[in-house]
């Protein structure tokens, strides 16, 4: 195995500026120049994203920016003693010792294990100082061969206690400190996990770990990191008083702490402030209104409230949930929907139904295999897209109430469909159905009636409030709405075909696939604009609004895969992968992740580079006498040359304006990259 780090990858008493951005592309740039990455600004993108997510400055002067990356070639750590010292979000002051560690997405557990290990050694106040008063690069260098050595591994760290680092050597992923055997003494639980599971999970497990010592507590950590993670016993969990989770990601099996009292923080709580997370436990141990773990069947089912998340940080938390998991069936769906179109034709949406029902491959309908197979491919990928919206509201439900929340989630998001509302009104009932399960979850019942309450009565209740509020008071305006928007387009008819174009454009951009879009789409196709225009007055407009609506995805795909790949979080680039065949289909709904996550930058953008797009189809009198397709109806398009131009016009619109909203709305000059609520933690 490759050494990790090496005297050519230690920087001392190094001036690398007072902007932590600079660092790391110094430190990142530093990775590259020894061969050991492929690419430094691929690698330094990847990091400062990471940065973007958590501060990774902690209490002592140092600083762990880390990441996975598809540009490093061998697992490596770089270490820079800086002078001046730069701030990287300590809560007590800049950071002066940094290190760098670099994974590639593909690194071994042996690798990973020693990392992590290096990190727990920097909870050690004498570890810590001898880095700094070491005379050379070769002492750094055996200092930290010293602190991961494998044979070291069950040596106790600062503050934790011999009988924690016992089980942490037993079994990777967990470890636990005993109460000096008083057994009136709490019995906490935690679990630590971080996007990476590099540096925070086991800084953070060692930190709550020292801090239990000090109050004279039992704690059993179960890790959930890179390294390894071994599931606390069953037993210790039933009989622990409290829970803590300190994570940034989702809990893996969270039911198995159901009904417990819960703090809930940030990973980076758990080191700058493990004294006070152990002490909140301790108090919710006792408090009969502490909130609790959700979870079926619980003895429990109040949901928690994540300690330091702002209300606007819940919902984004919750569309980001919701998105993750909608995601699938935008892929899946508008896919095999646009292979429906290139093997089956543009007409295949009136005739797919009846084809695939009343055929098989051993009774072919006139147009053979080919028609066949494009109509079972369309009808396939339409019934996935079916549940676009419904698996969205259930999952921001979710993401808001746990499990409880699923059913009347996806029955609101399924109203929301009825009633023509969109992914908007998905995540409108989302959002309501999710706060009902979540009051519901926490009223205080008898212990015979608690059974019930996940299975019958918040399903029922939950799903009455939301789908009824979208059935009697939502589903009314959002009628009227698409009435008055209906009219108001009928009455542009006479007007100038390129003001028209930019309405209709505008229309296809602003909500994906929801009421807005779905007015302009029905506009389109039922021709309420012939003879306003001239006599390819409707194909115009077909043309217009197919095109329109192909530029969001496709601008998403530009802006997240090359334009500024580090202004996206690494789930966001791995969608705008699939938009752009998506948008190359007229799939709208292929840019809904971005524009869920980000609205506010996302939808003004894509509203006015559809817009330009419009106009310039109109005005250059394009046409398409088919209704649906993109670029695989071509054939249906004239000219298609001309087509193509307004696309490319419109996508370079919005996805530059996306950028720009990105650059110029950041605080600190740090990029804002949301973190998606589903994110595989390595076990």
């Amino acid at each position: 195995m490759s050494q990790l780090i090496t005297t050519d990858l230690v920087l001392l008493d190094a001036d690398l500026g007072t902007d932590r951005a600079g660092v790391i592309r110094a430190m990142t740039k530093l990775v590259a120049d020894q061969g050991r990455a492929t690419n430094a600004e691929s690698l330094f993108d990847d990091a400062w994203a990471r940065e973007q997510l958590t501060d990774t400055g902690v209490p002592g002067g140092i600083a762990i920016p880390h990441c996975r990356s598809e540009a490093v070639t061998e697992a490596t750590l770089v270490m820079a003693r800086l002078k001046p010292a730069v701030d990287f979000g300590s809560p007590d002051a800049p950071a002066d010792l940094i290190f760098l560690i670099a994974a590639p997405n593909g690194a071994d557990k042996e690798h990973l294990t020693l990392l992590s290990a290096l990190a727990r050694s920097l909870v050690n106040p004498e570890f810590v100082d001898s880095l700094r008063s070491a005379g050379s690069r070769e002492e750094i260098v055996a200092l930290v061969e010293q602190a991961t050595a494998p044979e070291e591994k069950a040596a106790p760290a600062a503050g934790v206690s011999a009988s924690a680092s016992a089980s942490a050597g037993a079994g990777e992923g967990q470890q636990s400190t005993s109460a000096s055997g008083d057994a009136a003494r709490p019995v906490i639980v935690a679990v630590t996990a971080c996007p990476t599971g590099i540096a925070h999970t086991y800084m953070a497990a060692d930190s709550l770990a020292a801090a239990a010592k000090r109050a004279g507590v039992e704690l059993h950590v179960e890790t959930q990191g890179s390294s390894g993670a071994t599931p606390i016993d069953p037993a210790i969990i039933a009989a622990a008083s409290a829970v803590i989770f300190a994570v940034d990601v989702d809990v893996r099996d969270k039911g198995r702490f159901a009904g417990k009292p819960l703090i809930q923080s940030p990973v980076k709580r758990g080191i700058d402030a493990p004294d006070e997370m152990i002490a909140e436990a301790i108090a919710a141990a006792s408090d009969p209104n502490a909130a609790r773990v959700a979870g079926g069947g619980a003895a429990s089912e109040s949901t928690p409230s994540t300690k330091d998340e702002h209300f606007g940080q819940t919902v984004k938390r919750a569309l980001l949930t919701g998105v993750s998991y909608m995601i699938p069936f935008v892929a899946g769906g508008g896919l095999l929907i646009a292979l429906g179109f290139l093997l089956g034709g543009y007409l295949i949406t009136e005739t797919a139904g009846d084809i695939v029902v009343g055929n098989s491959l051993w009774n072919l309908p006139e147009g053979g295999l080919a028609t066949y197979l494009g109509a079972a491919a369309f009808q396939i990928g339409a019934a996935s897209m079916g549940f676009l919206v419904p698996a969205l509201a259930g999952y921001i439900a979710y993401a808001i109430a746990d499990r409880p929340g699923i059913a009347p989630g996806f029955t609101a998001g399924a109203v929301a469909g009825l009633m023509g509302a969109g992914f908007l009104g998905g995540i409108v009932g989302g959002l309501l159905a999710g706060v009902a399960a979540h009051w519901l979850a926490q009223r205080k019942t008898a212990a015979w009636f608690r059974g019930l309450m996940p299975v019958v009565v918040i399903p029922l209740l939950a799903s009455i409030f939301a789908s009824g509020l979208m059935v009697l008071i939502l589903g009314g305006p959002i009628a009227s709405l698409t009435v008055a928007l209906n009219n108001f387009l009928n009455g542009l008819s006479g007007a100038s075909a390129v003001v028209l174009g930019l309405i209709l454009g505008a229309m296809m951009g602003f909500d994906l696939g929801g009421p807005v879009n779905k007015v302009a789409y029905s506009f389109a196709v039922a021709g309420l604009g012939a003879g306003a225009i001239d006599n390819q007055g409707p194909w115009m407009i077909m043309a217009a609004v197919m095109a329109s609506g192909m530029v969001a995805p496709l601008a998403m795909a530009l802006a997240s895969t090359v334009l500024a790949r580090r202004l996206f979080s690494p789930v966001e680039k791995e969608n705008g992968k699939a938009a752009w065949l998506l948008g190359a289909s007229f799939i709208s709904e292929g840019a809904i992740p971005f524009a869920a996550a980000d609205p506010l930058r996302v939808i003004p953008a894509s509203a006015i580079g559809s817009a330009v797009t419009g106009g310039i189809i109109m005005a250059a009198g394009v046409t398409s006498q088919a209704p649906h397709g993109g670029f695989f109806v071509f054939f249906a398009i004239n000219p298609f040359l001309m087509f193509v131009v307004a696309i490319l016009a419109g996508m370079v619109v919005t996805a530059l304006i996306v950028v720009a909203l990105k650059r110029f709305t950041v605080r600190d000059n740090r990029t804002a990259v949301p973190e998606t609520a589903k994110v595989s933690v390595a076990a």
